[in-house]
């Protein structure tokens, strides 16, 4: 079993902050030491560097990005997933960003972009804290952006019920915006990304 490193400090004042703003929520900040933070930095392979997940092999409901027609198709893949909820969390967005950063992407993001972690704290609230290079090389546009965007939620949503808000940092800090579009500064509902994913997926309908 892996031992948790404490997570840095920057980071945890960052989603204190945060979290108070939003809701008054800043006892949850302090728990946030107990959760883990991968941080290695993909230097010489596109895809995520992430240790080996150990757990049953399970179908899962992935919402991946497709550029062709501006599209959010559901996409069901296989696994290996872990017995924690917020584990379960994080595998899921490396599971899409796998898909993204293959030759074959529909959603094609740049190369090193890395989910570091996911944090899922009561009541409701998810922080998905992605690396640098993920938002550096995202290419810029309104509706690129709120692909990427809505495709991480929706899918985190999806499969971990109870979630309610979401934020996105850039290695462990607040952003103004994803690559000059999609809005990173405050957190985002579920309930109205949902809607926007179900209007995504029917822009493929509506394009065949």
């Amino acid at each position: 079993m892996r031992v948790a490193p404490e997570i840095p400090r920057h980071l945890l004042i960052t989603v204190g902050v945060l979290l108070l703003a939003a809701s008054g929520m800043s006892i949850y900040a302090w728990h946030m030491r107990k959760y883990v933070v991968a941080t290695p930095v993909a230097t010489n392979d596109t895809r995520p560097l992430a240790p080996p997940v150990s757990g049953p092999t399970v179908s899962v409901l992935l919402f991946v990005a497709h550029d062709e027609d501006g599209s959010l198709r559901p996409q069901w893949t296989e696994i290996p997933m872990p017995s924690g909820r917020q584990e379960r969390a994080e595998e899921l967005t490396r599971a899409l960003l796998s898909i993204y950063l293959d030759k074959n992407s529909p959603h094609v993001l740049g190369s090193g972009a890395e989910v570091r972690s996911v944090f899922l704290l009561d009541p409701g609230v998810a922080v998905i804290d992605v690396n640098s290079a993920f938002a550096d090389t995202h290419r810029s546009g309104v509706l690129v952006e709120e692909l990427t965007v809505a495709s991480l939620i929706h899918t985190i949503s999806a499969n971990t019920p109870g979630i309610l808000k979401v934020k996105i940092l850039v290695d462990g800090k607040e952003r103004d915006t994803l690559a000059g579009h999609a809005d990173l500064s405050s957190f985002y509902d579920v309930t109205a990304m949902n809607q926007l994913a179900a209007q995504l997926q029917s822009a493929q309908g509506s394009g065949q």
